[in-house]
């Protein structure tokens, strides 16, 4: 399923990878977890990556993401369900948005990401 939001089709490894690198950072860097968090983020010029779940629902909640990560010239990837993102992101509840802010042991995994990304 392609998020209306969605500017860039992924492979299903980069996808895999941003998870991944969500799961590392929260252990060894650093998140934020929520659209509100995520945002603030990007407009700081905090966030290294920006993941997005693809069942949103209104996708009106997401739709300013992508444009201000382009703008900032942040990677923003559509990433699973809200569910997935919020087990990525250690959560027992789903999330709509995670802001990865410092990669810690992932920065290997981040630059695949980014490379990926900017192809």
């Amino acid at each position: 399923m392609t998020a209306p939001y969605e500017k860039k089709e992924l492979s299903k490894e980069v996808i895999d990878l941003s998870l991944e690198v969500i799961e590392i950072a929260r252990n060894s860097g650093k998140i934020k977890k929520g659209v509100n968090e995520a945002t603030k983020a990007i407009e700081r010029e905090k966030a290294k990556l920006v993941v997005v779940a693809n069942d949103i629902n209104p996708p009106e909640i997401v739709m300013h993401l992508p444009a201000l990560c382009e703008e900032k010239k942040i990677p923003f990837i559509v990433a699973g369900t809200k569910t997935e993102l919020g087990a990525s992101a250690g959560l027992e509840v789903s999330t709509s948005a995670v802001a990865v802010l410092d990669a810690g042991e992932a920065k290997k995994q981040l630059l695949n990401v980014k490379k990926e990304f900017d192809k």
